[in-house]
């Protein structure tokens, strides 16, 4: 059965963001408490993901307060007055006393506000540090405060680094750091750290070590850190949602601060060719938003089901390259093909494809949307910005 979820406007072309995946079915998972959640709190709530999330919570039936800084890292204008339908506050989760006083009667708090992607270069540290840790500190000392117990915290694969790796003599291994030298001369897959032998890449599960490559990526983790202690400290619940490639209508035009995707899109929206980095053979999820939007319903609900801290891949468990994702978007925005630059980033990671199986298991969540249709409504839809 398909569902709306709300109507939502970027520069004045009207969509609906979010129509609903096809039910899991019967299996484990924290179980129902959705007659316990009735005021969610949004951070972030204006940005690309944000927005989905509330239309979504809103169509369920949630009562949901929608705040965000209008950060622009991720508006190229003002945020709008509202998200299908519910008020916009413009709050820094910086400003304590702003954010204390949004608290009041929040069951739970979904937290998506963060400063994003690769940014330009190390000028940005101290703005990435700020809006990611010091404004989930701020929101989980007042939520403490509040007695607001119950968190679904929007992290990212980043926080993994590398994917996982076999090397056929050593097994499981965790590569370095790609070398400078190495992807210059464009030797871009990541050698076994024993005896330098070619390495097969598989699936991540959430019990992978922590290896964060980029500034973005540390903060990510410390944020998982906060919210780790605070669960413990406060006896609260952490549901923590590790988003592999998000993508979908009202993605940020090309910023420093988009993901691939967006970049690929506005390239072809301008009528050019997109460039893509390496040689396109990067392994990624790309999970579409209206999937990950309903993974954060699921998560609200397992939020009144227990105690703790948890994480949770949430990828399509569908795995595509790079260049793939860039061929597939050109095939169907009518655009150029790609061209493959040989161009690179240090803070990029060769391949992260996640395995999906602890969110399909314990929160009832299956990504619907594949690869070839999300792309094609991809092509044509709305950008923001």
């Amino acid at each position: 059965m398909t569902k709306s979820y709300g109507t939502v406007t970027w520069a004045g072309v009207p969509y609906e963001p979010l129509t609903a995946g096809r039910d899991p079915g019967p299996g484990p998972r924290f179980g129902s408490t959705v007659g316990a959640v009735t005021h969610v709190l949004v951070t972030g709530g204006a940005g690309f993901i944000g927005t989905h999330v509330v239309a979504a919570l809103l169509d369920a039936g949630r009562q949901v307060t929608v705040l965000d800084a209008g950060h622009p890292g991720a508006h190229r204008t003002p945020p709008p007055d509202t998200v299908a339908g519910a008020p916009v506050r413009r709050v820094d989760l910086r400003d304590r006393p702003a954010v204390a006083g949004t608290l009041a009667g929040i069951d739970v708090v979904v937290h998506q506000a963060a400063m994003v992607g690769l940014g330009v270069d190390l000028d940005d540290l101290p703005e990435y540090v700020g809006c990611n840790d010091l404004g989930t500190a701020v929101l989980l000392a007042e939520m403490a405060r509040a007695g607001v117990h119950r968190l679904v915290l929007a992290s990212s694969m980043v926080v993994y680094g590398e994917g996982a790796y076999t090397c056929p003599r050593h097994g499981p291994v965790r590569p370095a750091p790609r070398a400078v030298a190495d992807l210059a001369a464009g030797r871009y897959e990541p050698a076994c750290t024993v005896c330098g032998a070619a390495l097969a890449p598989g699936l991540v599960g959430e019990d992978a070590p922590l290896d964060p490559r980029s500034v973005y990526a540390a903060t990510k983790v410390a944020q998982e850190h906060l919210t780790s202690a605070w669960s413990r400290q406060t006896g609260g619940t952490v549901v923590a949602l590790r988003y592999h490639n998000v993508y979908g209508p009202g993605m940020p035009r090309d910023t420093p601060y988009s993901g691939v995707a967006a970049i690929f899109r506005s390239a072809l929206e301008a009528g050019r060719a997109p460039r893509v980095f390496e040689d396109g053979g990067q392994r990624r999820d790309f999970v579409h938003v209206r999937d990950v939007a309903a993974a954060n319903l699921a998560a609200v609900t397992a939020t009144g089901a227990r105690t703790g801290w948890r994480a949770y891949n949430i990828a399509s468990g569908r795995p595509a390259t790079i260049g793939e994702m860039a061929a597939e978007l050109a095939r169907a925005a009518g655009g150029p093909p790609p061209v493959v630059t040989g161009e690179f980033r240090l803070g990029d990671v060769r391949h992260v494809v996640a395995s999906p199986a602890r969110a399909e298991a314990e929160l009832g969540f299956r990504a619907a949307v594949g690869l070839a249709d999300g792309v094609a409504e991809f092509a044509h839809a709305p950008l923001r910005g």
